[in-house]
């Protein structure tokens, strides 16, 4: 048995230092990936930092991991080695309780992280096989693993919520999730409203996708969209004037948050009842939702911007990513 090497915080708010560790013998229905790229994502900080307060240590990082299949348990049949997969937030998943029986594996009652399990920031894993998802012809490796994450936690509400492409959208924030998001809903079909605080990224945003920019930072701006939008999709981690943008949707729109914010969020009963206006939240998706996901990259070119780093340069990825600068997805190379 060869031990696994990776990167690992020792500590809440530790930096990241060379951790091995024995997996002992593989499941039966496990497969084992040698990472090749790992995306570094807002909840990798998070985790690192137990800003969750469900962080155990030492925590290996990472959760948008790209990698070959070399090794695989006696139960699994449809996953060979050679084979070139993605994984995600989730590793293992129980596939007997009510989320996992309806086709919602992500929600299983039982269910762990990747990061529970030691992560991506490293130079193999183990994952149970179902959240091993193969990548699709056409889709562009290095670049792939933020779609693990970033971008199926954009996607996934897409279809839960039934964005229809005549719809109008708006996506606030323009980050790692929001220029993703900005992709997807131009691809669907919509027109797409980006509200960003960062007006010097408007001929990005328009190569993206975006049809029109608002300042997400000017109420008055914000407010002259009143009744415009079908689908607003948030995803920021911060507290901004939610009714302004409740105003913003039509009768019956939807206001769908993926950011985490601390705050309780200001949601008038008033502008729920009077149009039927519906305010949810999505967290990422099953293993089919993902395959689909990645088929829709393939066939729409779409993929993250990414800036790379070599794995042994983790904590510099980090600094960057915590400093904002990042445009918009890192990711760390073996």
């Amino acid at each position: 048995m060869t031990d696994f090497n990776a990167y690992a915080a020792m500590e809440p708010d530790g930096e990241l230092v060379p951790f091995s560790y024995d997996p002992g013998p593989i499941g039966p229905d496990e497969v084992e990936i040698r990472i090749t790229a790992c995306g570094v994502c807002h909840s990798d900080l998070s985790m690192i930092n137990n800003d969750w307060r469900s962080s155990r240590y030492p925590l290996v990082p990472g959760h948008e991991i790209i990698g070959e299949v070399v090794d695989t348990g006696s139960a699994v049949t449809h996953i060979e080695a050679g084979c070139l997969v993605g994984v995600g937030w989730t590793s293992h998943s129980c596939l007997h309780c009510p989320p996992c029986l309806s086709g919602r594996q992500q929600r299983c009652r039982t269910g762990t992280t990747t990061i529970a399990g030691h992560g991506g920031f490293a130079d193999r894993i183990r994952v149970q096989h179902v959240w091993a998802v193969p990548l699709p012809d056409g889709i562009d490796t290095q670049s792939a693993g933020p779609l693990f994450c970033g971008g199926i936690t954009v996607f996934a509400p897409f279809v839960d919520f039934d964005l229809k492409p005549t719809d109008r959208i708006g996506v606030i924030g323009i980050g790692g999730l929001g220029h993703l998001a900005v992709q997807f809903a131009r691809a669907w079909g919509c027109e797409v409203t980006a509200f960003t605080s960062s007006l010097d990224k408007e001929d990005e945003l328009r190569r993206l996708g975006a049809s029109r920019i608002v300042n997400s930072r000017d109420d008055a701006a914000v407010k002259a969209e009143a009744g415009r939008f079908d689908f607003i999709l948030s995803t920021v981690n911060v507290s901004l004037n939610w009714p302004l943008y409740l105003r913003a949707l039509k009768a019956e729109g939807k206001l769908i948050t993926v950011g985490v914010v601390a705050e309780p969020m200001n949601i008038p009963a008033g502008l729920l009842i009077g149009g039927q206006r519906v305010v949810s939240g999505s967290d990422t998706g099953p293993p089919d939702r993902v395959a689909t996901m990645l088929e829709f990259c393939a066939r729409h070119d779409i993929k993250p911007m990414i800036e790379t780093f070599p794995m042994a340069e983790c904590n510099a990825a980090l600094e960057r990513l915590e400093s904002g600068q990042a445009r918009y997805r890192i990711v760390l190379e073996n």
